[in-house]
């Protein structure tokens, strides 16, 4: 083992583990202000204790993401210098636009959305909340078009004498097609995870009522508000994930075309697609050499992946071994490179990530029927269902992610610098151990915490946060946030 292969587990362990907050953070920012609108507009109070239950849920998630996400910005620095001092150029642009114009009004505005409850007018404080969800799917943009521009680099060149990437237009960067088409699939699968959050919590407040003979923990009877409350959340968390499911998949579409177009490598190894072919099958389970770049079992359904990669049945969708052989020529002054990424990760991630969001989709068109007309289901497999639902989604989220940056191996920059030229010389297989048990400790403490603060405020639920009124008395008043 060398040290970069600790410093890739590394990277895609914190990673993960950041992206575990990222879809949250983006999806639940719009549900909460949507849900503090529908207070604004029609004063009912159910709305503005929906809003500050999954308001302070918002903000536990949201404060794991900054933390988290401050040592992705360590990593480069440490593990990956060379890469670092490659792109940072072009890299550190959309970064540095990411930090000063998203990030900023992003906390800014939580901030006056948290302290401003009892202090700033309602339209004022409401357009806080908006400016903050703003700011976070602003933040998204920024950082993947940073990431699509490794997987796809254009507007700049390269320095012939020192060897590095100097942007050219800033534009080109940021209105890169794969830049919008990611942020477009990714921001889709963010709402609808999201959504099943929303949807999730709902349902286990809901079954938790009727399992105990609609009383509350020591036989205390919850407010009777909070039924008919996470009724409408549940619903509402069902149609947005329902909706940001049919994003999802015509955002998919467009990204397998995109990859055929820009990285045929990683489309070929999701398929374990090995050779050239017009009128290319998709394959629904296959077992294969990777060795002898063959499969021994293939199941498949004719011309449906030539389909998807360029939109007609009889397209010609190029395989692993002729596109190793290609870029063996191509990139010759690399020497003897294996441009294939891991076959097995990469098939059946796209597999997983695919059933497991159409799985929460599922669910959601289900429950939207099953609650119609003021119903609510009477079974309890629909509740366990709905919450399964929630890491069924965290887990496509995940395994999209892994499904994007191991398809890119063995580049880092494709077409521009491989991952094993951007690692760190000077640093050691003993310094990444170290650092690797130093943060996988560290977010073991972090998982423990987040998981007790959200389980906690969770089975309170909303009356902790805003009691629900006495028959008669006002509720013109609103309280300050809780804590």
């Amino acid at each position: 083992m060398e040290a970069l292969d600790l410093a890739r587990w590394q990277f895609g362990i914190t990673t993960i583990y950041h992206f575990l907050f990222v879809p949250l953070t983006i999806g639940l920012s719009v549900i909460v202000a949507s849900l503090q609108t529908a207070w604004y507009r029609t004063g009912r109070h159910e709305y503005l204790r929906a809003t500050k239950f999954f308001g302070k849920l918002f903000l536990i998630n949201f404060a794991m993401g900054v933390v988290t996400g401050i040592v992705q910005e360590f990593q480069f620095g440490m593990n990956w210098s060379e890469y670092s001092r490659f792109v940072g150029d072009v890299f550190g642009a959309p970064l540095a636009m990411e930090a000063l114009l998203a990030f900023f009004l992003e906390s800014t505005f939580i901030g006056l959305w948290i302290f401003g409850w009892d202090r700033l007018p309602r339209g004022v404080h409401l357009a806080c909340i908006w400016l903050a969800a703003i700011g976070t799917n602003l933040s998204a943009y920024f950082i993947l078009a940073a990431n699509a521009w490794m997987r796809h680099p254009v507007g700049f060149t390269v320095n012939p004498e020192n060897g590095r990437t100097e942007l050219t237009s800033i534009w080109a960067v940021l209105s890169n097609t794969q830049a919008w088409s990611t942020y477009l699939h990714v921001v889709s699968a963010a709402f609808i995870t999201a959504g099943m959050f929303v949807a999730a919590v709902s349902a286990f407040k809901l079954w938790r009522s009727r399992r105990h003979g609609d009383t509350g923990n020591k036989g205390v009877a919850p407010p009777k508000g909070d039924h008919e409350l996470f009724r409408k959340t549940l619903r509402a968390g069902m149609v947005v994930t329902l909706l940001a499911g049919v994003v999802v998949v015509y955002s998919g579409d467009h990204q397998a075309k995109l990859a055929a177009e820009y990285e045929p490598m990683k489309l070929a190894a999701a398929e374990a697609h090995w050779e050239t072919e017009e009128g290319a099958p998709f394959s629904t389970f296959a077992v294969g050499d990777t060795d002898s770049g063959v499969n021994t079992i293939d199941i498949t359904i004719p011309r449906v992946l030539s389909f998807l990669a360029t939109g007609t049945i009889d397209g010609t969708v190029q395989g692993m071994n002729d596109l190793q052989e290609q870029y063996n020529e191509e990139y010759a002054e690399y020497g003897d490179v294996n441009y294939i990424p891991n076959v097995f990760i990469m098939y059946w991630s796209f597999r997983l990530m695919i059933g497991f969001g159409l799985f929460g989709v599922a669910v959601s068109a289900l429950g939207l029927w099953l609650t119609r007309r003021r119903r609510l289901p009477r079974t309890r497999w629909f509740y366990y269902a709905a919450i399964a639902a929630l890491p069924a989604a965290l887990a496509a989220n995940i395994l999209g992610w892994i499904l994007t940056e191991m398809g890119r191996q063995p580049w880092t920059v494709h077409g521009e610098l491989l991952t094993a030229m951007s690692v760190s010389p000077g640093v050691s297989l003993g310094q990444v151990a170290f650092s690797l048990a130093v943060f996988t400790l560290i977010y073991g403490v972090l998982a423990v915490v987040e998981a007790g603060l959200l389980w906690r405020y969770v089975k309170a639920g909303p009356s902790h946060i805003v009691p629900e009124p006495e028959e008669g008395e006002e509720t013109g008043d609103v309280p300050a946030f809780v804590y």
